[in-house]
């Protein structure tokens, strides 16, 4: 189990001649990125718990030699952008103005030192936008919902109109920490501050999706010339790979046991979802 209550999603099943059906691609993407996320914090929880690794590991010439190497993890500062903001006074027009100048639906309200306060977003500019062209006044009583339209409304400022407190991630944090947070938060882009609180950037959800998940051109790449290539060099001729959103197709011709072992290979690599197996076994 991982640090959030949930086991960590391993390599995926082995399956005898068939194939995915009825699935979309994003499904497929999505278990591909969960997997990944899970994986990544399966491996954190494992660096940071060192009484839970084995006290005694086995000698370097008794490892096994066919393991992958481990990729240093990727951080939030190699994957966020730059990123405009608006100050916590800024008056509705110039936040209207500052989000189509950056073409994005939210920006970060900062105070004047650069700390991030709070997040404004298109939607917050509503209510006042719909008083501005109607002069209609929502009511002070009733719902909640209406209570907050009410309150958007009268609201001039972004340090009024925001939503606070701010959710941001640290640049050193990990793309697969940032992950966790927006799939939490539902943000779709999300402040990235220093430890003072300072704005330094933004990530973007689609970006840390992109950093987690390699495309099946990547993953065919890694079967043909670290595994094929140095495992089982004379079978170049008489076996063939095809990747599609994940799920690795194996067909030829191949011994019993070298095709065990193969497929066993495969399925350990990340973001592999599915290994089909349609070998003929010698």
């Amino acid at each position: 189990m991982n640090e959030f209550g949930g086991s960590a999603l391993g390599a995926g099943p082995v399956a005898r001649h068939g194939s995915r059906t009825g699935e979309s691609r994003e499904q497929h993407t999505l278990v591909r990125h969960l997997g990944a996320v899970a994986t990544a914090f399966a491996r954190q929880a494992a660096a940071r718990h060192p009484a839970a690794r084995p006290a005694h590991p086995p000698p370097k010439e008794q490892s096994d030699p066919t393991s992958d190497t481990e990729a240093t993890p990727l951080l939030v500062r190699d994957v966020m952008d730059a990123s405009a903001s608006v100050r916590d006074d800024a008056s509705y027009l110039a936040i209207a103005r500052a989000l189509t100048d950056a073409g994005v639906g939210s920006l970060p309200v900062t105070d004047k030192h650069g700390r991030v306060m709070g997040v404004v977003s298109e939607s917050d500019l509503l209510a006042q936008a719909a008083v501005l062209a109607t002069r209609y006044q929502p009511g002070a009583r009733g719902p909640l919902v209406r209570r907050r339209l009410h309150d958007s409304a009268r609201s001039q400022t972004a340090e009024e109109l925001m939503t606070a407190p701010a959710i941001t991630v640290h640049p050193d944090a990990t793309v697969a920490e940032a992950a966790w947070l927006t799939s939490l938060s539902r943000l779709k882009r999300l402040p990235v501050s220093d430890q003072g609180g300072h704005l330094v950037g933004v990530v973007r959800r689609s970006v840390l999706l992109s950093a987690l998940v390699r495309d099946d051109a990547s993953i065919k790449r890694e079967i043909e010339s670290t595994i094929l290539a140095e495992a089982f060099p004379t079978t170049h001729e008489t076996v063939a790979i095809t990747v599609r959103n994940g799920a690795v197709d194996v067909c030829g011709r191949m011994a019993g046991g070298d095709a065990e072992r193969l497929l066993a290979r495969i399925g350990g690599l990340a973001d592999v979802t599915e290994v089909i197996d349609n070998l003929t076994t010698t």
